[in-house]
């Protein structure tokens, strides 16, 4: 009897002093941000009939595709410890050039898709090159190229072009139906699709893990031997070809060309990857991040359209807000982060 007492007593000490589960510093933006998505829907759908339902949730993706597009090329630029303020006006070059080929030239969507995403591709390594091998600063490289890529937006037209090919229109208008009566749009799944090989890219391949180290420590990492001079090139170059895809995203979306299209979107796009838990400091953060600081982004536009009397520039004012705080979070807890290693779960 006494030697069952005795275990029992030590079952309910082992019980007592077991350590508590404590969250991973790693992932603590990540929560944050998980929490403040959840937040903000739970509020909307408390505060507004019909804002709770499985469409409303899936046209936070629907009108904010190209976003998600760039924002994940862009996670890729600041896990690295750059920076890119071109991407809108690569985004808008990319629906001037698709405008004008086909419409005015008559070339075939078959060709001029795959030309502007090379033309991305090309924009971003000229910049990743300039960056890496003449050692200009992120900031003034692609500051100019977003300058260059406005103007040339200019030079194609200063007026909107339409795209009346029955390709675009088909695409812009075409649902693909989803569970419950709901549907999505083939923007969606392009950047869904993204999305998966952006989280395979960045947590399973050499090249992700380059990024990381880069962005921890580019002296370190260069010690280690890792690939630093070609991985930050391919970065600005994986960066240009999204945002060039994010411009055929937007042309679908819009099913026009112009030179105003995507104004401001780098810095939406920026502030998304922040919100979404990466270090503005590089080294650190996830791509499931950043899709929650876009779908925040969605989240908050649509709050605004539900309650009616509020101006849409209050989006930018609460982005603005939630990206302060969002920095200031991040001097907190940076801290903890980086003891805790360089690479986001």
């Amino acid at each position: 009897m006494s030697n069952t007492a005795a275990v029992t007593s030590s079952a309910t000490t082992t019980a007592v002093t077991r350590p508590p589960v404590r969250l991973d510093p790693r992932h603590l933006p990540l929560a944050v941000t998980i929490g403040l998505f959840a937040l903000m829907f739970g509020a909307g759908s408390t505060l507004f009939d019909g804002f709770f339902s499985l469409q409303v949730f899936l046209n936070f993706f629907i009108d904010n595709a190209f976003l998600a597009i760039t924002a994940i090329g862009m996670t890729f630029v600041i896990l690295s410890g750059g920076i890119d303020l071109s991407i809108g006006s690569v985004i808008a070059l990319t629906t001037m050039v698709s405008a004008s080929l086909v419409e005015k030239h008559g070339f075939s969507p078959a060709v001029v898709i795959p030309l502007v995403l090379a033309m991305g591709a090309g924009i971003g390594l000229v910049m990743g090159v300039v960056i890496q091998y003449f050692e200009v600063q992120p900031f003034i490289v692609t500051l100019a190229g977003m300058f260059l890529t406005r103007g040339l937006c200019y030079l194609i037209s200063i007026d909107s072009i339409t795209i009346h090919h029955e390709f675009y229109v088909g695409v812009s208008s075409h649902r693909i139906p989803f569970l419950f009566g709901t549907s999505i749009t083939w923007n969606v799944v392009i950047a869904l699709l993204l999305f998966a090989a952006a989280i395979y890219l960045a947590h399973y391949t050499r090249f992700g893990r380059t990024v990381y180290a880069i962005g921890g420590s580019e002296q370190s990492a260069m010690l280690m031997g890792l690939p630093v001079p070609r991985t930050k090139v391919l970065i600005y170059t994986f960066n240009g070809f999204c945002s060039a895809l994010a411009g055929v995203a937007f042309t679908f979306y819009m099913v026009s060309g112009y030179a105003l299209h995507a104004g401001g979107m780098e810095m939406d796009a920026i502030a998304a990857v922040v919100i979404g838990g990466t270090l503005l400091t590089g080294g650190f953060g996830t791509v499931v991040g950043t899709l929650f600081g876009v779908l925040i982004h969605g989240t908050i536009q649509t709050l605004i359209m539900f309650e009616g009397t509020l101006s849409s520039w209050w989006t930018k004012i609460v982005i603005g807000l939630l990206l302060l705080i969002s920095c200031l979070f991040q001097r907190l807890f940076e801290r903890r982060v980086r003891p805790a290693g360089n690479q986001g779960g």
